[in-house]
């Protein structure tokens, strides 16, 4: 019976689908080239995947969402570029001079070849210290341990290591497409929002929302009358560049080293994306090929819930998050030009095995 229905659902998919010059994902791997997409709460069941889980695009898939970044999509972003300018995402390697997390420092060290004619040089650094890309094999699902696609700990590190979540994967794919920029820390100035980046404070959905709607933005996904298109690449700017460069070295150094524990009691604390069901939908339902934001985490840091949004985007959903992007200038930008959409680049670096990378990022109006 469950199966004749079904298949009668399917059916009438089809029907709609041939109505509408529409094409929806119903059969796992799905088509990158759907045009419709589930909503979180009508996620097929996976089995052996936590509940929740996306790993919809087939079982040897390491990309996730970026698989949404076909060449039709990213075509059509190109119809961004109408000037050319070219505006870098990307915070210098040694900034934050002290990473937040307790990370290691940036080391530069020029080598010489032959005095007065020849030089190379080394870098020593942790990829998360700066302007960054988190990898599938950063954040797991904590209840089941499980990274994305049924990656483990074991498949990351030990005597059966692999590449499964490799960064490499993502390099050999590439990132490129529209962005959207959410700029909520010049809207808290507007409306007389006052918060320290430095410190917890999450930024709701309902406040995202207000902050799009300012901006001349429906926020939500296209399928529901909204501006955000499918394979989008998100861009929030919370204030945490802002913050820095408005800081002394010493209140920068005091926050990066804060006493680091995971759970509510965590010292490090900064403004992020709220932990919320209305984020966690917004977040999945828009489809999204990517989401980052100016802050050390993305999200609200320490989550004040029984989950952290790193769980639901890199495990569950397959969706990369970038953190300590550079969005002042582009900020600057999109406000001058009353427009907040835009082309964007990023080459991940090509690291088999690799767990995350800077994001070498570049946004062109």
């Amino acid at each position: 019976m469950a199966e004749g229905k079904s298949s009668a659902n399917q059916r009438l998919t089809q029907v709609k689908d041939f109505l509408t010059s529409n094409k929806t994902a119903t059969t796992i791997p799905f088509d990158p080239e759907s045009t419709i997409f589930p909503s979180r709460k009508e996620l097929p069941a996976i089995p052996g995947a936590p509940a929740g889980a996306a790993w919809v695009w087939g079982q040897d898939d390491f990309i996730g969402r970026l698989n949404l970044l076909t060449p039709t999509r990213v075509a059509a972003a190109g119809k961004e570029i109408k000037t050319g300018e070219i505006v870098p995402l990307n915070l210098p390697l040694d900034v934050p001079k002290v990473p937040a997390f307790h990370r290691e420092q940036f080391e530069h060290e020029i080598k010489v070849l032959f005095p007065g004619v020849a030089y190379d040089d080394i870098y020593r650094l942790n990829t998360q210290s700066g302007t960054q890309w988190d990898g599938f094999r950063h954040f797991a699902h904590i209840p089941s341990q499980k990274f994305y696609n049924n990656t483990h700990g074991d498949d990351i590190l030990g005597p059966t290591a692999n590449q499964k979540c490799s960064i490499h994967h993502w390099s050999s794919h590439g990132i490129a497409g529209r962005g959207i920029l959410l700029d909520y820390r010049s809207y808290a100035h507007k409306m007389g929002i006052q918060y320290d980046a430095f410190d917890y404070y999450p930024i709701s959905y309902s406040e995202l929302y207000a902050c799009g709607k300012d901006q001349g933005l429906d926020i939500r996904p296209q399928s529901q009358g909204g501006d955000i298109k499918i394979g989008d690449l998100l861009f929030i700017r919370s204030g945490f560049v802002e913050t820095y460069h408005s800081s002394t070295g010493d209140e920068r150094a005091k926050a990066a080293n804060r006493p680091h524990q995971l759970g509510a009691e965590d010292g490090q604390r900064w403004a992020g994306v709220a932990q919320e069901d209305k984020m966690l939908d917004w977040l999945h339902d828009c489809w999204f090929a990517a989401v980052a934001g100016d802050a050390p985490s993305f999200e609200a840091w320490p989550t004040h819930q029984d989950y952290h949004l790193h769980e639901h985007l890199l495990a569950l959903w397959g969706c990369p998050i970038g953190e300590l992007f550079d969005l002042e200038i582009l900020a600057q930008k999109c406000r001058e030009r009353n427009r907040w959409t835009f082309f964007v680049s990023s080459a991940p670096a090509n690291v088999p095995g690799g767990v995350s990378s800077h994001a070498n990022a570049n946004a062109i109006f």
